[in-house]
């Protein structure tokens, strides 16, 4: 089983929402709510993160959950509590990874890619980058095969959670209500894709928003969001809004003479840096 495989499955169900959110809008008059060229960029990097983590995980990743699995601790009882705790540790593992995409320059120059549109409508969660296996997703994933998740439940879940997310970038669902405590809902993830001041590096969640609102990082959406990010990239080709970030990275570490470009926060510059 591999991950892309279950998202690749459920695309004319991504397809059928895209089409009806395009309708929708179209129907309100709001036709600058989807352009044909963000949604052809997003469209071509799904296509090259697909290949690229697909590979990636048929070569390299699967062997690494299989080893960990038949060396690991074996604490897991089949049945539907194991279900439940595999749920809640990978969701909770996810916050954490995606946490550290917005706060590893490393791990950002991937994540910056998905946050680089100025649009926020159901394409954008194709808005993927194929260098997430060289920044380091599938390291987060470790722990639920030591204790005793097979490969395949691994890659299951990160697949299932991954899939939900593509129905929280959308504008035109409201706030809902008692959910809004739950779960990650549409309103919640407006704010993740803002670059409002007050909104910038929050509501990390992948299903659940409790890992938010207990580790700090929860803020409700308020003032309308800005999406995109705040060194805007003027392009639509997937090739430089892939690369562009590694590109700017390298080029700092050469021009300061130092690495820690590449584990500091994206932010972070060696001119800033108190002696």
């Amino acid at each position: 089983m591999n991950t892309d495989l279950i998202l690749l499955a459920l695309a004319p169900v991504f397809l059928t929402c895209i089409a009806i959110e395009w309708l929708w809008w179209r129907r309100r008059g709001r036709v600058d709510m989807y352009d044909r060229t963000d949604v052809l960029s997003n469209t071509a990097l799904a296509a090259m993160h697909q290949v690229s983590d697909g590979l990636v995980t048929l070569l390299f990743v699967r062997t690494i959950y299989l080893w960990l699995y038949n060396h690991g601790l074996h604490l897991v009882v089949p049945g539907l509590w194991s279900g439940v705790l595999l749920f809640l540790l990978q969701d909770f593992l996810y916050y954490w990874f995606h946490r550290a995409s917005h706060r590893i320059r490393w791990m950002w120059a991937s994540h910056v890619t998905h946050h680089s549109s100025e649009r926020l409508n159901l394409s954008t969660a194709f808005r993927q980058s194929l260098t997430y296996p060289i920044s380091g997703m599938w390291l987060f994933w470790l722990p639920i095969a030591w204790v005793g998740f097979t490969p395949d439940q691994v890659i299951l879940v990160v697949g299932l959670n991954l899939a939900y997310q593509f129905f929280v970038h959308t504008q035109a669902v409201p706030k809902l209500g008692w959910l809004e405590y739950v779960i990650n809902t549409p309103s919640i993830h407006r704010v993740h894709h803002a670059r409002n001041p007050q909104y910038i590096d929050r509501n990390f969640a992948g299903v659940l928003n409790i890992w938010d609102r207990l580790f700090g990082t929860f803020v409700e959406e308020g003032e309308p969001c800005e999406f995109g990010i705040t060194k805007r990239i003027p392009t639509h080709n997937p090739l430089l809004l892939t690369f562009h970030e590694w590109r700017d990275m390298f080029a700092d570490c050469r021009r300061d003479k130092t690495l820690k470009y590449l584990w500091m926060p994206p932010e972070w510059r060696a001119t800033t840096e108190k002696p």
